[in-house]
């Protein structure tokens, strides 16, 4: 008889379900440090090429920094926005981008090539393979803080130059994400872009492939 997922497995897997790109939701309440460290850690926890851990996480809780930033994602919406048309463009323009200002904090995610260079183990035939790194991080982050009951919005209409001056990356180490994060009133139970009507999920047997890519019979396995 099949039976259902262990209990720690079904918490887990309901927390990859539950988690939402989140927008409109924050509360603006606080977060407590501990639950905050909580966070971080399991950030700081994400397997990394060559042990290299090459991310930072910049915390920004400053009112005029965020009402900067924005402002600067703002104009970046509009430079979008003027590429689209018809109906297109109607559909984008209900859709909210950010939660800068309601969010409790920002934490702009950042990743530094030369962190353990030159001899990054694992990183001589992938160069991008830090930058996926930090993204590893980043999905921990979002995991750990759904299971807190916290919201996270990434944003990325923004230019990097922008973002590394606002915050003071040193030369050659990049932002890859501003990341809001708060209590929410709730997690969607539908994506924000699929209730918008901008684009449906892939359903699951669209995206496995069996040997070589574009064969998605399934074969006998």
């Amino acid at each position: 008889m099949v039976t259902g997922p262990e209990p720690v497995v079904a918490n887990f897997y309901d927390v990859v379900t539950r988690r939402r790109d989140v927008r409109g939701e924050f509360t603006g309440a606080p977060i407590a440090d501990e639950v905050l460290d909580r966070v971080l850690g399991a950030a700081h926890s994400a397997p990394s090429v060559g042990l290299s851990q090459p991310w930072d996480f910049v915390l920004v809780r400053d009112e005029s920094t965020r009402a900067t930033f924005r402002e600067h994602v703002m104009e970046e919406r509009k430079v979008f926005a003027d590429t689209l048309s018809g109906e297109r463009g109607g559909t984008f323009a209900k859709i909210k981008i950010e939660g800068i200002l309601e969010s409790s904090l920002g934490i702009v995610v950042t990743y530094d090539p030369a962190r353990g260079a030159p001899d990054v183990l694992g990183r001589h035939a992938i160069a991008d393979a830090g930058l996926y790194s930090v993204c590893l991080a980043i999905q921990n982050l979002w995991l750990a803080a759904t299971a807190e009951g916290l919201g996270v919005g990434w944003v990325s209409f923004y230019r990097e130059e922008f973002l590394a001056s606002l915050v003071g990356l040193p030369e050659g180490v990049r932002p890859v994400a501003w990341l809001c994060l708060g209590p929410v009133s709730e997690l969607a139970s539908t994506p924000d872009l699929e209730r918008a009507g901008w684009r449906r999920r892939r359903p699951l047997t669209e995206a496995v492939h069996y040997e070589r890519y574009g064969d998605v019979r399934d074969g006998d396995r």
